[in-house]
Order: C-alpha cells, then sequence, then structure tokens
C-alpha cells in the first residue's frame, strides 16, 4: 500500500514560484475558486502517463477550465463537464450545444450599463438560451462573478468603471467562438456529480478532475460563492476511492479533508496558491498516486487579474 502522505504546509520547501500569468483564459466565466492556477499541475499529472486518457471528467465543472484546457491542448481525446447549478448549465448547454454564435452576437450587441442589465436579468424566461446570456451578465456585473443568491453589482469595479469593468465583449465572443470549433470533443452533463461519478466508477481509460465546494470542516467560503454548496464530503471520498480509473481531487486544508483522505488510504500533498486577496495559503491535493509532484514548484493563482478576462 502506498504510503500516506501527511505533510503539514510548513514543513515542506518552498520552491521556486510559477508564473500562470502566460495560462491561456478559455473560460467566458470569472469563476470564483476557479482552476487556472493549477493549469500547469494538469499538464504534469496528464503527460506522466502511459498513454492519453480517452475521457476527462470535472464532476464539478464551474467555469470549465480544467476540461478546456484539456481538450483545447490535446491532453485527452475528450471532455466531460457536469455541473448541477442551472445557471451555468444553461451557457454550457448553449455553447455545447451548438449556439455558442448565437450567444457570442447577444454578447457582442449588449450595451453593459446598470439599467440594461437590471432589465435584462429579470425578463422571466424559460428559454435556454436566454438565461445563458442573463448569466454571463450576470457573471460580469456582479461582485468577484459571484452567482449566488445575495451576490451583489460590482461599485467601483476596475479603474472605476463600475458594472462595466469586467464587461469585455470582443474577448467573451471570442471565447465562445473558439469552445465552438472543439465543442465535438466537449461534452456536458446537467447533473449531480455522484451519477455521473457512478456511471463512469468501472471505466479504466478515465481520469477525474474533481474540485468541489470548499464546505468540509464548516468552512464557509462554498456557502458564499455557490448555489449548491451543500456536499457529502464523507460519501464523496468514498465513491472516488472506489473508482478504477485515476484521479485528482482539490480541496481546501483542513484536518477533516485530510483525515477523510486518510480514512480512504488516500495521499495528500498540499499547494501553495494565492487566493483572491493575494493572501498566500494552501489547498490540497489528493489521489492515489502524486508520485508525479515530486518536486513540484509553486503555483500561484491569479484569478484575481481579470484585465484580459
Amino acid at each position: 500500500m502506498q504510503t500516506y502522505l501527511f505533510s503539514d504546509c510548513e514543513d515542506y520547501a518552498k520552491p521556486k514560484v510559477v508564473n500562470v500569468a502566460s495560462v491561456p483564459l478559455r473560460s467566458p466565466f470569472r469563476y470564483p475558486g476557479g482552476k487556472t492556477w493549477f493549469v500547469p499541475r494538469l499538464r504534469e499529472w496528464i503527460q506522466s502517463k502511459d498513454c492519453k486518457p480517452k475521457l476527462l471528467i470535472e464532476p464539478f465543472a464551474g467555469g470549465g477550465i480544467i476540461s478546456l484546457t484539456a481538450v483545447f491542448e490535446k491532453l485527452v481525446d475528450s471532455a466531460l463537464m457536469v455541473e448541477l447549478d442551472e445557471d451555468i448549465a444553461s451557457v454550457w448547454k448553449t455553447v455545447i450545444g451548438g449556439d455558442a454564435e448565437w450567444l457570442s452576437n447577444r454578447i457582442l450587441n449588449f450595451s453593459m450599463t446598470k439599467e440594461n442589465v437590471i432589465k435584462e436579468v429579470n425578463i422571466q424566461t424559460s428559454c435556454i438560451k436566454q438565461i445563458a446570456f442573463q448569466t454571463i451578465i450576470k457573471n460580469r456585473a456582479f461582485h468577484g462573478g459571484i452567482l449566488a443568491p445575495g451576490s451583489g453589482f460590482l461599485k467601483n469595479g476596475e479603474a472605476g468603471k463600475g458594472i462595466s469593468s469586467r464587461w469585455y465583449p470582443a474577448t467573451l465572443a471570442k471565447r465562445l467562438r473558439e469552445i465552438n470549433l472543439v465543442r465535438n470533443r466537449l461534452k456536458f452533463e446537467h447533473t449531480d456529480a455522484f451519477a455521473m461519478l457512478k456511471k463512469y466508477r468501472n471505466e479504466e481509460n478515465v481520469v477525474f478532475f474533481i474540485d468541489p465546494p470548499y464546505t468540509a470542516g464548516g468552512k464557509n467560503a462554498g456557502k458564499r460563492l455557490y448555489k449548491h454548496y451543500e456536499l457529502d464530503h464523507d460519501l464523496l471520498f468514498r465513491y472516488c476511492s472506489k473508482l478504477r480509473g485515476d484521479f485528482i481531487m482539490t480541496y481546501d486544508n483542513a484536518p477533516e479533508v485530510k483525515e477523510l483522505a486518510r480514512r480512504n488510504g488516500l495521499v495528500v500533498k498540499p499547494i501553495a496558491m494565492k487566493n483572491t486577496h493575494h493572501a498566500e495559503m494552501t489547498e490540497l491535493v489528493i489521489g492515489r498516486n502524486l508520485s508525479w509532484m515530486e518536486g513540484i514548484e509553486r503555483a500561484l493563482e491569479e484569478q484575481a487579474k481579470y484585465k484580459s478576462s
């Protein structure tokens, strides 16, 4: 059995900082807790394998940067994005379903003012494409890109531009059109993460990137950032321990998480990052075999920099 690595973050050497500003921004979302900073590690993980995985599954897709990167860079043959949130799901349904051009044109023709935003997001509709457009607007107009209930409009924003400071219609349209070019290698399921873990648990040439809401150990970040923040973490660890395909999980650095990993025979390693307020902290990477992380460099969280996002 593999040795359980229970290194506290203070005990490991602080290696060279990795500049992840060069990581291509593929997602149309400004997503709280996004994993752009983890992209270099994703590459190392996939490229360490003997064979290219047939499928990558992202059960908590959110902004989808991991799936998008894996497909654009041909790290895997295809990716399956899974998301329970109906608003976020509407965007992926629209884009992967073939209506990226429609959504791009709506974005390009929209004048981002507070009055227009209020009018648009208050339209009652059951049209998936229209909900997707409303979601993109809210994601860009709300503080931190947070779509959970209670989120409010940007006030000062970037350079004092207020509500329009994160609105880059040409950039958004470009990203959507680029995703459209690879959508035949992308799949989307609007469902519960556990359903997909159960469905693919016996698939050997499938890999999973699992980044659940950080609510283990009473953490409040997930409750503030996500609509569907309630999660049975113990059940998630048990499901993952039984997957036939390889997987990695990213989690908040909490004693309860380490205990869940230990109880399920999994390996844990800390990874340095910076949060949206540039405070240095660590997350945990969890899996069966993390030998590919030997000598890993420090990764920095760049999600607070949205000058081109």
